[in-house]
């Protein structure tokens, strides 16, 4: 059974049930997120005893803020549109993400998920060898793309086929106001002369984000570039507190089935799928384990570069 077949297989009951959304649902969640970046942040801020340390842990819940942007850009962690648009933008700052055009991007990479020349996220190939591996858990291509993306919309020079071109301009107009804030959050600093948002954010997101590229590069590495969702994406069976720190998205070929069921009700969705689901791995370590084997040697340079 194809991701069609199923979801023609349920009944409007089942379907109204599974979409169904909730702002207390969402807000609860929510405040566990965020109340763990503010009471670890607030920890690093008064230099508790081993306070460096802490800076990881911050670093992996501010990362994962990918993840609520990521449910929020299909409108779904809340009933309410206005929170789910808010709530972006505060995930899409705090990430260097742009919250509209990354919903441009991943409804394209929803549309034809991994469909070479199509799938937006194929345009960076997954890491074959021990380099491209190495070099892609880091994070930094990551960081370094997210700023060349805002630096490119804002000057107006968004050419991203899934952008619609009537949209280019508020694309733009929005990545200009994310840069007009992270100056105004400098220039602050620098005249407080403070390094607060150094120790809570910044080094903290770039240790973070090798944990969210190991995690992210289970969701397709190695799947099939087919049309079926049962298929060419792959569910990772996890503990609950990774769950709850990913929204649910390790349920990643139901949510690609159906992704307009919200993150509280995936687990509904996966007891209805589980038998149908072609692409499975009991954990993250357990998927690594099997990737890396694959990965050949180091990446040889062309000696004229």
């Amino acid at each position: 059974m194809d991701h069609k077949s199923f979801l023609a297989s349920l009944s409007a009951e089942q379907c109204r049930d599974l979409t169904e959304t909730s702002d207390r649902r969402g807000l609860a969640h929510l405040a566990l997120h965020f109340g763990a970046i503010a009471l670890v942040g607030t920890l690093i801020v008064a230099q508790v005893p081993f306070w460096p340390v802490l800076m990881l842990p911050q670093g992996i819940f501010l990362v994962f803020l990918f993840t609520l942007l990521h449910e929020a850009s299909h409108q779904t962690p809340f009933r309410s549109p206005w929170l789910n648009t808010f709530v972006a933008q505060i995930s899409g700052f705090l990430t260097l993400l742009p919250p509209r055009w990354f919903r441009y991007f991943h409804f394209a990479h929803h549309r034809y998920t991994q469909i070479p020349g199509k799938d937006p996220e194929l345009a960076t190939p997954k890491p074959e060898g021990w380099r491209q591996y190495l070099v892609h858990v880091s994070g930094m291509p990551v960081w370094i793309s997210h700023i060349g993306t805002l630096i490119r919309n804002a000057a107006g020079r968004c050419e991203d086929a899934f952008v619609p071109v009537g949209k280019r301009r508020a694309v733009r107009n929005e990545a200009r106001m994310m840069l007009g804030a992270y100056m105004a959050l400098l220039l602050a600093c620098l005249a407080l002369r403070s390094p607060v948002l150094i120790y809570v954010w910044i080094v903290p997101a770039l240790l973070g984000q090798p944990f969210l590229r190991l995690y992210l590069l289970a969701e397709h590495g190695r799947c099939a570039y087919v049309a079926n969702m049962l298929e060419n994406s792959r569910t990772t069976f996890t503990n609950a507190a990774v769950r709850r720190l990913a929204w649910n998205m390790p349920y990643h070929a139901e949510h690609h089935a159906y992704p307009t069921v919200p993150f509280h009700k995936l687990p509904d969705l996966h007891k209805l799928t589980a038998e149908h689901l072609k692409v499975t791995e009991p954990g993250y370590a357990s998927f690594h384990a099997r990737y890396a084997p694959q990965l050949s040697g180091p990446v040889q340079t062309d000696p004229a570069e």
